[in-house]
């Protein structure tokens, strides 16, 4: 067997010398992105927090301060945008987007039920993901709001959230593409078929209810 040897007038130390400069550069880069996926946590945690405050907020009629709320969890969207902009590694991980899902979800619940209408989806400052698997959860949170109505016997009320249900499902529903793009999604989709479908049953109920005792559909107290 014969002995290798370097090319020419090359050393070991020049290859020492590229393989150390490479690894400073390359140890340069993950702390950077070590000190961007710490922050990522620490916004995305902060994110999900307050996107549930805004959602039980809304529920319980407190309006006003989920509005406020929704202003922090706007700045804390770009501060998180912000931070993992240049990786998108992060940028495009179940991190981010679980957090960002959280947001959307709680951005729309409360803009359908307290301002009767939705924002346009470039407005929310998300990648399409996190946008659908909100919107996705959104028939969830309907069903709990019908729920409430439905204790207070608003059937007609729940009766235009369920229909608002069924719109976002049939809409998710034609978009029917792998799990790759668009993870997450499909199963809310189904998740979402079984939810509207138990919620009909449940207003049907109610209304069979409130017939048996002889009042009327539309005298909700």
């Amino acid at each position: 067997m014969g002995v290798w040897s370097l090319p020419g007038n090359a050393s070991w130390r020049d290859v020492v010398s590229v393989i150390s400069r490479d690894l400073e550069l390359i140890d340069s880069v993950l702390r950077e992105k070590d000190a961007a996926r710490e922050e990522a946590i620490r916004v995305s945690r902060e994110i999900t927090r307050l996107a549930g405050s805004v959602v039980s907020y809304v529920h319980m009629g407190r309006w006003q301060e989920a509005k406020q709320l929704l202003s922090r969890l706007e700045e804390l969207v770009d501060k998180l945008n912000n931070v993992v902009d240049k990786h998108p590694d992060l940028k495009y991980s179940g991190l981010v987007y679980n957090a960002l899902s959280e947001y959307v979800e709680a951005y729309l619940f409360y803009s359908v039920i307290v301002e009767r209408r939705v924002p346009e989806y470039a407005s929310l400052k998300v990648s399409l993901v996190p946008y659908l698997q909100g919107l996705g959860d959104l028939v969830g949170e309907l069903r709990r709001y019908i729920i409430r109505l439905l204790d207070r016997l608003k059937v007609k009320e729940a009766e235009e959230y369920l229909e608002l249900m069924e719109h976002i499902y049939e809409h998710l529903r034609v978009l029917d593409y792998p799990d790759a793009l668009i993870p997450g999604v499909k199963h809310k989709v189904d998740v979402a078929s079984r939810l509207i479908e138990d919620t009909r049953v449940l207003i049907l109920s109610t209304k069979n209810s409130l017939r048996a005792l002889g009042v009327s559909e539309m005298k909700e107290l």
